[in-house]
């Protein structure tokens, strides 16, 4: 039976594998098809199906956008996206300034928290990537602020703790839209975050076609339960790992193994929209 693992990142997010890196272990552990789905980018696209051209192994482009909706972050994946588009990738690279910042107002708030990290340090974690979260955590436990990425989310950066900063240019409506504009089928990511039910029935009103039901944090009770949402609102269920590599240690390729199925369900929803 062939898997997949629908939710990952490389180096060109927030990610430590590169893409070479990331299809040699889809192999090993023998999953036969994956999606790339770094944080407001395309950039991994391209050369993670370049890597996979010597393995069985299809590579379906996607992204993760990162939208914002009453001060709370809502991630949702676009698969299918059109990548190689030269206007979707104009629109992109606002995000990834969005993104530099965001992270100055975050920097700000350590600094009067005489928690002083430079831009310089985490743009050299983060490399080409566009800069996010996890890059700031891995930059404070490596300056010695924190002992862990966990610590780093509890006690600074993480949603409610006193440096963290939202203020992502998308509403979920736009970043629907966005996804739906380029060819792509929108999925709410990891729903259980939401903690709020009633906004997934608003996201379906606004294009949203699918929920990651199959995810690392969700019980077997939440995946149930997001799998009885999607019924009842018409949905495609999906799942992944939401693997970062070695920057994420609970969240490993393959944790998640979806059956091909899923995949098909996908495909057919794309070939309704040509």
């Amino acid at each position: 039976m062939k898997f997949a693992d629908l939710h990952l990142h490389t180096v060109f997010s927030d990610g430590t594998y590169t893409p070479r890196e990331l299809i040699n272990l889809a192999g090993d552990l023998d999953i036969a098809i994956v999606a790339v789905t770094d944080h407001d980018t395309v950039e991994g696209i391209a050369p993670t199906i370049e890597a996979a051209k010597d393995k069985d192994i299809e590579v379906i482009p996607a992204i993760e956008l990162t939208a914002e909706h009453q001060g709370r972050e809502i991630h949702i994946l676009g698969y299918f996206i059109e990548y190689g588009n030269k206007t979707l990738i104009k629109e992109l690279a606002v995000l990834k300034e969005n993104r530099l910042e965001r992270l100055s107002k975050m920097l700000h708030k350590l600094k009067e928290m005489n928690v002083d990290i430079k831009a310089e340090q985490v743009l050299k974690i983060s490399g080409a990537g566009t800069v996010g979260r996890l890059h700031l955590a891995r930059t404070l436990v490596a300056e010695g602020f924190v002992n862990s990425i966990y610590e780093a989310f509890g006690k600074y950066i993480g949603e409610h703790s006193p440096a963290y900063v939202c203020g992502f240019r998308f509403n979920p409506a736009e970043a629907i839209k966005l996804i739906r504009d380029y060819g792509g089928i929108a999925v709410l990511a990891h729903p259980y975050i939401l903690k709020k039910d009633d906004l997934i029935s608003l996201f379906v009103e606004q294009g949203l076609r699918g929920l990651e039901a199959y995810y690392p944090e969700h019980s077997k009770a939440m995946t149930r339960h997001y799998k009885d949402l999607a019924d009842k609102y018409g949905l495609l269920v999906t799942g992944g790992s939401d693997c970062h590599g070695s920057a994420k240690a609970e969240a490993q390729l393959g944790s998640i193994k979806l059956p091909i199925d899923f995949v098909e369900k996908l495909r057919q929803e794309k070939e309704k929209d040509k």
